[in-house]
């Protein structure tokens, strides 16, 4: 099989996007015990990797994919709501770095675009817990606003965790070349 054909890409995807609803599956806590209902997982890191090495395109593909799966089976009880914020949430951080880095995808490179992924999804999920926490928990927007600080923090940090993670993890696969023998680097 062609290493750059669509199916090899699609593959690739595909494998990327397993290891991320298996890592939800058995990783996830809540990171605010004020908030226990805004739980960390690492779910982020391989679709962070999808978009930096395959493109943006690929990331958000994944994110939709894994947001789905992951809202349908392992956070049922988040339902509709789970999957619009993992939507918006990860397709912002995927799509900020996976654009900032298709020139350039050096290991060294990526502090930078994570940082600006990590305040890229902070800044946006203000605005979306304003207006579908509302919709779908039932609580006025005054409510969302007394905890907004909070959310702010779960978002910021699981955003930072998952970038350090991503960035460590692709910095070996680059230096252990694992990239650049399937074809992908």
């Amino acid at each position: 099989m062609n290493r750059n054909s669509i199916a090899f890409k699609l593959a690739f995807a595909g494998v990327l996007a397993a290891l991320s609803i298996v890592l939800v599956t058995f990783i996830h806590f809540p990171l605010i015990p004020a908030l226990a209902f805004l739980e960390y997982d690492p779910a982020d890191i391989p679709i962070l990797i999808t978009s930096v090495v395959l493109g943006p395109v690929y990331g958000i593909a994944v994110t939709l994919i894994v947001a789905i799966i992951q809202g349908l089976t392992v956070s049922f009880n988040s339902g509709v709501y789970g999957i619009i914020m993992h939507i918006i949430s990860t397709g912002t951080f995927v799509l900020s770095v996976g654009l900032l880095s298709r020139r350039r995808k050096k290991s060294y490179h990526l502090p930078l675009y994570l940082g600006i992924g990590i305040i890229a999804v902070t800044a946006v999920m203000i605005p979306a817990n304003l207006i579908v926490t509302p919709i779908f928990m039932g609580q006025p927007v005054s409510a969302v606003v007394s905890y907004l600080p909070l959310i702010i923090l779960f978002n910021f940090l699981k955003s930072l965790i998952n970038a350090v993670l991503a960035f460590l993890i692709f910095t070996v696969l680059e230096k252990a070349r694992v990239l650049k023998s399937i074809g992908l680097g």
